[in-house]
């Protein structure tokens, strides 16, 4: 059963409240919630409670959403969530908002169910991470052209690039043409007018990756695995940096569902494995040599 706190309840209030904190400890700033009004404290019996705070006519934050582990699985956050819901539209309310830890992965993935979606984002540094001396992390990559004749891919890389690059041939029919990374996009696609399906695929600024497959000199798919990550874009252009499981299978013979596990976008690296593993996981589902 689920019920409004009163001042009475205000020691079991305080010991749950202790354990949420023990189990997720606030990582930027402890929030001093002694004077909370109790009628904006919501319990589900003994083993879990919700806090409100309002932030305007309109809008309510959901503070704290906590549940004992013995209670947990039977629904009993979705419960508190919804109660907290009925309430603060009792109070008018249409909007209610709550905050969650990146590192939270089960909060997360209750609140995405539920219909929660990022409005703002809170973002973090260490201070002595901005005073001291920035470095740059290099953009670092190279041109791969299915094509194992060397020579060719030499001689044809070196009339865009004018000089003779370095050009490694693998086992599995690729040739993989080092360059510089402001020349991998141009070099890609002229490659793929005399040498056959080439992509160029990259490591940028040691976090996010990219690949663009040409065909016959048409770019057929690019991919960022975090599609904002350099600026915000269009929605239709967000979507367009995801993977083409199908377009990628057709010219490079790799596994489209292998593509599809693999070459995922996110809203920040932190959301997948970091990126110089998925750089890799990339090339050898295209199966080059990164």
């Amino acid at each position: 059963m689920i019920r409004a706190a009163t001042k009475d309840d205000r020691a079991l209030v305080k010991e749950l409240r202790a354990e949420f904190e023990a189990e997720v400890p606030f990582e930027l700033w402890d929030d001093d919630d002694a004077d909370y009004e109790w009628t904006h404290v919501l319990l589900a019996d003994d083993v879990g409670f919700a806090t409100l705070d309002r932030k305007s006519d309109k809008a309510w934050l959901l503070d704290i959403l906590y549940v004992r582990p013995a209670a947990r699985g039977k629904g009993l956050g979705v419960e508190l969530i919804r109660a907290a819901a009925e309430y603060v539209q009792s109070q008018g309310a249409e909007t209610l908002a709550l905050e969650v830890l990146e590192s939270n992965v089960a909060a997360r993935r209750l609140y995405d169910r539920l219909g929660f979606a990022t409005v703002e984002r809170t973002l973090a540094t260490p201070v002595a991470a901005l005073l001291g001396p920035v470095d740059e992390v290099p953009t670092v990559g190279a041109v791969h052209v299915q094509n194992d004749d060397a020579d060719k891919v030499r001689r044809d890389a070196a009339k865009v690039l004018r000089r003779e690059p370095e050009v490694v041939t693998g086992d599995n029919g690729w040739s993989r043409v080092e360059a510089n990374p402001d020349e991998l996009r141009n070099l890609a696609r002229e490659l793929s007018f005399t040498t056959g399906v080439s992509v160029a695929l990259s490591l940028e600024a040691g976090a996010v990756v990219r690949y663009v497959l040409f065909d016959r000199g048409s770019m057929v798919d690019e991919y960022l695995s975090v599609p904002e990550y350099f600026g915000e874009l269009p929605p239709g252009d967000v979507y367009a940096l995801g993977a083409n499981p199908t377009v990628v299978a057709r010219l490079t013979n790799a596994d489209p569902a292998r593509v599809r596990a693999v070459a995922r976008t996110a809203s920040s690296p932190s959301e997948l494995p970091p990126a110089q593993e998925l750089y890799a996981q990339i090339a050898d589902v295209l199966g080059v040599q990164p």
